[in-house]
C-alpha cells in the first residue's frame, strides 16, 4: 500500500531539503512505503536544482518540473497522474504544513473514509487571511451541503480512486473535498497543527480571494447541475418569463379597459417602468432557458456514462476470479 506524497513547489528552494528530511523521518518512525513527489511549478529560485539533489539523493522521491507557472490546481492534477499509491497525500512546501501529521490521516482513512481534509485548529495567518478564511468556509458548506471547518487547508490525503473520477483547474484544488462529496465519497476532517511559515511569502491576496469566490460559484453549479444544466437555468428562465408574461398581460388588460371598454379616461401605458421591467424579464426568460436547452445538448453529446455515477466496489464470485 504505497503512499504517494505530491508536493507543489514554487519558489521554494529554502524550505525542500528540510520537508523531506521530517518526511523521512515520519517514514521511518511509522515505517510507511511511500513516493514524494514535488511539482515545480515554474519556479525561478532554484528549487528544480534542490529537487534534483534530492532525487538523486533518495531513490523514493520523483520530480516533475513544469514550463511555467500553470498553478497550484495544474501542478497537483501532474503529481495525481504521476502518482503510483493507493493513496494520495498533499502537502505544501512552505513547513507550515506538519509531516508528523501524517500517521492520523492514514488512521482516519481506514476507518473506512475516502477523503480526509486538514483543519487548523490554531491557524498562525495574519487576520487579514483567518477572516476572509471563515467566511469562504461558511459559504461553501451552505451552497454545496459540504461543511467543513477549513476548506483552504493544503493538507489532505485521499484514495486514489478520488483522483481519477474529479478534475480540478483554476483554483479548484480547494474543493476536492467537495467534489468528491457530490460523487458519493465519504468526506472527513481532523485537526492538525499549524505551523509559522518560515522560508518564503505568502500568496494569499484579493486577486486569489475573488477567484476563489468565482471558482465556489462554478463548483456550487457543477455538484448541483452538472449533469442537469436545465433544472436551473429553466428554472430560473421560467420564472422571469413568467413575471414578464403577467406583466405585459396586466398593461394590455390595463389597455383595453381604458382605451376600448372606458372604464377610466384612457392614459398611454407607454410611459410606465413596468412595460420595460416586464419586457425584459420576458426576454431574460427566454434567452435563459434557450441556454439552458443548449446546456443540456452538450451536456448529452459530450458526457461519458460514468460521469453520471460512482461504483464503489464489485462483488465477484470467486470461480470467476
Amino acid at each position: 500500500m504505497v503512499l504517494s506524497i505530491i508536493i507543489p513547489v514554487f519558489n521554494e528552494a529554502e524550505s525542500l531539503v528540510e520537508l523531506h528530511s521530517q518526511i523521512v523521518r515520519v517514514a521511518s518512525e511509522q515505517t510507511l512505503d511511500l513516493e514524494v513527489i514535488f511539482i515545480d511549478d515554474g519556479s525561478r529560485d532554484g528549487s528544480w536544482q534542490e529537487i534534483q539533489k534530492l532525487v538523486a539523493f533518495d531513490e523514493r522521491v520523483r520530480g516533475l518540473r513544469l514550463r511555467r507557472n500553470f498553478g497550484k490546481a495544474a501542478a497537483l492534477t501532474a503529481g495525481m497522474a504521476a502518482a503510483k499509491g493507493y493513496t494520495i497525500c498533499m502537502l505544501d512546501a512552505d513547513l507550515q504544513d506538519d509531516p508528523s501529521e501524517i500517521p492520523r490521516f492514514t488512521a482516519k482513512l481506514n476507518e473506512g473514509f475516502d477523503v480526509v481534509n486538514g483543519w487548523k485548529l490554531k491557524r498562525l495567518d495574519p487576520w487579514h487571511k483567518v477572516y476572509p478564511s471563515k467566511v469562504f468556509n461558511w459559504l461553501v458548506g451552505r451552497l454545496t451541503g459540504l461543511k467543513l471547518n477549513d476548506h483552504n487547508c493544503g493538507m489532505k490525503m485521499f484514495k486514489a480512486e478520488v483522483s481519477q473520477e474529479i478534475r480540478i483547474y483554476g483554483e479548484l484544488h480547494r474543493f476536492i473535498p467537495v467534489l468528491a462529496h457530490a460523487r458519493g465519497f465519504q468526506v472527513t476532517e481532523i485537526g492538525i497543527n499549524h505551523r509559522v511559515r518560515q522560508h518564503g511569502h505568502s500568496k494569499y491576496g484579493v486577486r486569489r480571494f475573488l477567484r476563489g469566490s468565482l471558482d465556489l460559484m462554478t463548483v456550487a453549479f457543477l455538484t448541483g447541475y452538472g449533469q442537469r444544466p436545465q433544472h436551473m437555468l429553466g428554472a430560473i428562465g421560467l420564472i422571469s418569463f413568467g413575471m414578464g408574461i403577467s406583466g405585459l398581460g396586466y398593461l394590455a388588460l390595463t389597455w383595453l379597459l381604458m382605451n376600448i371598454f372606458s372604464v377610466w379616461p384612457p392614459e398611454p401605458i407607454g410611459n410606465r417602468p413596468l412595460l420595460a421591467y416586464s419586457i425584459a424579464l420576458t426576454i431574460l426568460g427566454a434567452q435563459a432557458i434557450s441556454l439552458g436547452l443548449l446546456a443540456e445538448l452538450i451536456v448529452h453529446y459530450t458526457s461519458r456514462p460514468s460521469d453520471t455515477y460512482s461504483v464503489a466496489e464489485e462483488a465477484v464470485r470467486k470461480d470467476d476470479q
